[in-house]
Formats: structure tokens, sequence, C-alpha cells
């Protein structure tokens, strides 16, 4: 009787639900279809505005964001004992003054006076020296097949002309990173401590994790103006977040034993934290790190567009000529730096300490590896003046494989160019311009009824209100027209991905054999950067809108297909064996056994799909998109605050609603599954 009741209003309940759906879509359909009667609300309105006399003209938010900033920096805004201004510019000596060190150091060398107005320029470390200790660093980390992949990384760097770029991207990424986990490993101590103070931190957390890389450089290039130091900034405000969540989240995930241990012998605060969580919490700690290197790798090209010069500025020059083996064998040597600093603090973390002793008496003694190491770049660096060879890699040994892949896609435009055009025709005129017709189309409020009925079904009245409000400030701040192109781009983009990633994912699970190279091609992808996608579709397709969504699929396609295979790989053997003995054939095994016990896992791959393709739109602004990624761009190129932080707080909301949706319908089928 109690499951017969059960039913009933599990019934009762669904059936309601799909009456409030048809209502509200037959409401949304009244609206579109009543023509001039409802203008209003099918036309997007222009943004809010009012009047604050205080920050000069502004009369909406963005011009408010753009109004205050100026009053900080061109008014006497105190912030402490300073202005604003001193603050800002005592903040760029810091950065600048370890910069041009270590960019002398690795890159160009240091000036020395003679006097008379004459200098000496000294040379930079020995690529020769550097190589060798790195090499010999990861054979002591961890075992040969490192230090061999170390050894090739670093000497593709050399051999294919790009080392003085990498030094110069090395000296940024050198600053960047530490200054990210101190001050986010500062914060994620705090929030650890003061649960208020996490709480508090937590949605600035989530903004800057969704806001597009784009939207940081802005207000950065605003406070610093053009060069290294902004581009360092830049970087550390990116990068800084995953340290913040992940200290905290190491520190909670500290054993209770070792906490009480620390309490039972006296420990103060101070010490319970340097000396008993830290230290328990150090794997946590290291994944932050490595996330921040990651991180500062990945803007490493952006960075470029406000001075960071190095690689990131050989990719975006070559975009620019449409060069793309120039531009892709930069981008693989940032690859390669990504993959060396990974592997290279991944063995340090995983490194077990050496036993305890007491310390020999000398430096050198004490610090025997690091003396050596030294030794080693001072001496190659000094053989550099009695032979070339050990100060820099010969010119005429250098190795290029541009022209190979220029010829390549000339090739296939010659000879493939007519059916690349159907291909691109068709898709554009049956696919793309109908679904942006309709979702331009759409009104208003019919948009905020839906969303807020979602909200509501898969989370309750909170996630409705969240959801609500966050299309609320794109639709006050005008912004509507171009989140919706924003949305159809992202949303086909998605559905490209997702379809793919599902069907690659799903044929690796099936056959181990091709696991591997999946995962192996699935990497590749993850770890290229963005920029380097637009240049061999460019030059395929031109720009427009289908060259951005292909170049959008390409780069949100890796967490389709890994959340997929892990999905159905975590499904237990036992209910496999189950499904095959009571006669489901092999299909009907995949459709209604693995697909619908992976589905949460495959939604979170949707959901990171999604966060992907919204990163990756904001920078097909470059090949002619009209969407908030376009407003990004060129609020960058007038250094107009307002307009970029509006439009990125835009992309940003797009993705915490997509992300609040998704999360909550995955958490019900999981509690549906009873998983």
């Amino acid at each position: 009787m109690k499951t017969a009741v059960s039913t009933a209003e599990r019934f009762e309940f669904t059936h309601s639900w799909l009456f409030a759906w048809l209502v509200a879509i037959a409401a949304v359909a009244g609206i579109w279809a009543g023509g001039d009667l409802w203008s209003w609300a099918v036309k997007a309105p222009k943004e809010l505005t009012w009047k604050i006399e205080a920050l000069g003209s502004c009369t909406s938010v963005r011009l408010c964001v753009t109004g205050f900033f100026k009053f900080m920096v061109n008014n006497e805004a105190y912030v402490f004992p300073w202005t604003f201004k001193e603050f800002t510019r005592a903040v760029a000596a810091c950065i600048e003054f370890p910069y041009q060190i270590i960019r002398s150091l690795f890159a160009s060398g240091f000036a020395v006076p003679l006097g008379d107005g004459q200098t000496w320029q000294s040379p930079p470390v020995s690529w020769l020296g550097l190589t060798a200790v790195l090499t010999v660093v990861a054979y002591r980390l961890r075992d040969w097949k490192l230090a061999l992949m170390v050894f090739l990384c670093v000497a593709y760097l050399a051999v294919f002309g790009n080392w003085e770029s990498a030094a110069i991207t090395f000296s940024s990424i050198a600053v960047a990173v530490p200054i990210g986990i101190v001050f986010g490993a500062t914060i994620g101590i705090f929030g650890y401590r003061y649960e208020k103070f996490e709480r508090a931190i937590t949605p600035i957390l989530d903004l800057m994790q969704t806001v597009p890389i784009f939207a940081y450089l802005v207000p950065v290039l605003f406070l610093f103006g053009f060069g290294p130091v902004s581009a360092v900034a830049a970087t550390v405000i990116y990068a800084m977040p995953p340290m913040v969540r992940l200290t905290i989240l190491a520190l909670k995930t500290v054993p209770g034993e070792i906490k009480e241990f620390g309490k039972m012998v006296g420990c103060t605060k101070r010490q319970m934290t340097w000396r008993v969580l830290i230290p328990a919490a150090a794997p946590g700690l290291m994944v932050g790190v490595n996330q921040v290197i990651m991180l500062s790798l990945n803007m490493v090209i952006i960075a470029s567009m406000i001075g960071a010069g190095g690689l990131g500025f050989d990719v975006l020059a070559s975009l620019r000529r449409q060069a793309i083996g120039d531009g892709l064998e930069a981008g693989i040597a940032i690859t390669l730096i990504a993959i060396v600093l990974d592997r290279l603090t991944q063995a340090w973390a995983s490194k077990s300490p050496a036993p305890s002793s007491d310390p020999p008496p000398t430096f050198l003694q004490r610090h025997r590896n690091l003396s050596l190491a030294i030794a080693v770049l001072l001496l190659t660096t000094l053989a550099g003046f009695l032979w070339p060879f050990f100060a820099q890699w010969p010119t005429h040994l250098e190795v290029s494989t541009g022209q190979f892949w220029n010829d390549l896609i000339k090739w296939i435009n010659i000879n493939f160019f007519d059916e690349l055009e159907a291909v691109k025709v068709f898709l554009l005129l049956n696919i793309l311009k109908p679904v942006k017709a309709f979702l331009l189309g759409l009104p208003w409020p019919g948009v905020l009824i839906l969303l807020a009925l979602a909200g509501l079904q898969l989370g309750g009245i909170r996630l409705a209100l969240l959801v609500v409000a966050c299309a609320s400030f794109i639709l006050i701040t005008g912004q509507w027209t171009k989140a919706m192109i924003t949305v159809y781009l992202c949303g086909i983009s998605v559905v490209t991905a997702t379809l793919i990633g599902l069907t690659v994912g799903i044929i690796a699970s099936r056959y181990q054999i091709l696991k591997k190279p999946v995962l192996v091609f699935i990497d590749t992808l993850q770890t290229l950067p963005s920029f380097v996608y637009l240049l061999p579709v460019v030059m395929l397709f031109r720009v427009g809108e289908f060259s951005a969504m292909v170049a959008v699929v390409l780069y949100a396609l890796p967490p389709a297909v890994r959340y997929t295979l892990y999905g159905i790989e975590q499904i237990s053997p036992s209910l496999i064996e189950a499904a095959k003995t009571s006669g489901c054939t092999k299909r009907q095994l995949l459709a209604k056994v693995q697909i619908r016990l992976a589905w949460p896992e495959i939604m979170l791959g949707v959901n990171q799909t999604v966060m992907f393709a919204l990163s990756m739109l904001v920078i097909t602004a470059l090949v002619g998109t009209r969407d908030l990624g376009q407003e990004v761009y060129i609020a960058l190129t007038k250094a107009d605050t307002g307009r970029g932080l509006v439009a990125g707080l835009s992309v940003a909301f797009i993705a915490i609603i997509t992300d609040r949706l998704i999360s909550a319908a995955a958490r019900k089928r999981k509690q549906a599954l009873g998983l």
C-alpha cells in the first residue's frame, strides 16, 4: 500500500511539472506570435540608466564602472596610507624588479656599466647547462624516463629556435606563480579558519573562474599600463582561485587524529597551521601549485596582448600573418614547458622525504645538489665565451616545420576548397542561421520564465532566484542580444562536441585497444594553447561564425570524451554481468544500462564542455564573431573598463546559470539512481 501511495504521489508530481512547462511554453509562444501587441517583450530593452554625479557621466552600470576606475586613478583616493596611484605603482615596482632580474638571467643578460656611458652585456645562462641541470633533476626526482622526456622537451626549444622567447615566457611565469601560490594559500588558510570568510569569498571565486580571461586584461591595463607588469598581474588574478579552493579543501581533509595530536602536544594556532596542518595537507596543496602553473601558462598568449612578449607574442604574430607553421611551433613550445613543469612538480610532490639526521656543518655540504647545479650553469655560461655552442644553439642548425604546415594547408585549400565550402555553406544555412534567428526572436520575459521554472524544478526557490538574477543583469545592462548570440554559438558547439565526445568515449570504453590512443589525443588537445586552434581553422574556413564554431568544438571536446569514458568505466562490473545474464544485447546494454548509470558523469562532462566553450568563444572574437566576446575585445582595444567588465560578467553569469542547472540535474539523477 505504501508503494502504491508513493507511486501515485510521484505520478501527480510529475504531471504537475509537465502542466507547468506546457503553460510556460504556451505563454512564450503566445508572446512570440503576438506581433505588435507584445513588441516590447520581443525586442530586448536598452541598458538601464540613472545618474550619479560623483562619478561623472555615470548613467549605467558600464559607465559607472568606468567612472569608478577613473575616479580612483585620477583623484586622491586612498588605499591605506597611500593614494591609489601610489599603491598601484608600488605593486608594479614589486613585480617588475624580480621580473627584470629573472629575464636578464635567462633571456637577455645583465648590462654592466663600465664608465663613460659604456656598458658590457653579460650573456644569459647557457642553454646547454640549463638543459643538463633540468635533465639531472628529473632523473633524481624519478627515473631515466622522466629525464629523457625533460631533455627532449627542453632541447626542442633550442633546436626549433624558440629558446629566447621561451626564456621571456618563463620569466613571467617564474614571477606570477610564486605570487599566486603565496596569496592563494594565505587566503585559503583564512578561509579554512573562518567559515564566514569562506562563505564570503566563494561567490567571488566563482566569478573569477567564470569571467573570461580577456576581461581581466581591461582593468589591469587601465591600472598598470602596457607592459610585462600588467601581464604578470593579470596572470596572478586568473591563476590564483584554484589555489584558494584547493588550500581550503586540503586543510579540511586533514585526518582528525592528526589535529587532535597537535592539540595534545600544546600547539598554538600558528604552530598548528605551519607545523601540523600544512605538512599533512602537502599533497593537496601541491595539486593547487600544479593548477597555478598550468593556468599561468594558459594565460601566456592572452597576456602577450598587453605586453608580455615571449612565445605568446609569437603565436599572436603568426595568427596575424596566417603563418600556421610558426604559430604551431610556438604553441607546441608552450605545451612542452607546461608538460615539463607539470611532471617535475608532480615528481617532487610524490618523492618521499629523506630520513632526518644531523645536518652537515657547512653550506656546501647542506646544499650539495644546489651548489653543483649553480657550478654547472656558471661553467657552461663562461664556456660560451670560448665556444659559441655553449651560449646559443647555432642558427644554421635550427629546424623548422613551418613551411611544411603552410604547404599542407595550401594543398588542402587548392584541392578541397569546393568540398569545404559546401559543408560550411550547408551548415550555415540549415543549422546555424535558423538557430540564431530562433534564439534572437525569443521574448525576454519568456526566457526568464523558463529559466525560473527550470531552477524551481531542479533546485528550488534559491536556484530559481539565482538564475533569474543572473539573466536580469544581462538584460538591464543592454547585453541581451549579444548574450543570445553567445548562447547560440556556445549551444551549437556544445551539442556538437558532446555528440562527438559521447561517441568517442563509448567506442574507447568498448574497445580497450583504442583507449590509450584516445586519451593521448585528448591530452594533446587539452594542453595546446587555445589560440593555436584558430590558426588552421582560419586558413581553411576564413573568418566568421563557422570558423569560431569549429575552433570551439575542438577546444571543448576533451571533457566530453573524458567524462563519458569515466562514467561508463565506474559502473560496477556486477551490474554489467547482471544485465548480460538477463539477456541484454550489446545495444540494450549500452542504451538501457551504461548510458543511464553514467548519465550524471556525462552531464558533468557537458557542464565542463560549456565552460570550455564559453572561455574559447571570447578568444574567437578575433575571427569575426559579434557576441559578448567581441564586446570584451573591443573594450580591451579602447581600455574601456566598464564595457569590458560588464560583458565579462555577462559571460560569467551565462556560465553560472548553466553550471547550476546542470549540476542540480546531475544531483537529482544520482538521487534517482540511488548513487
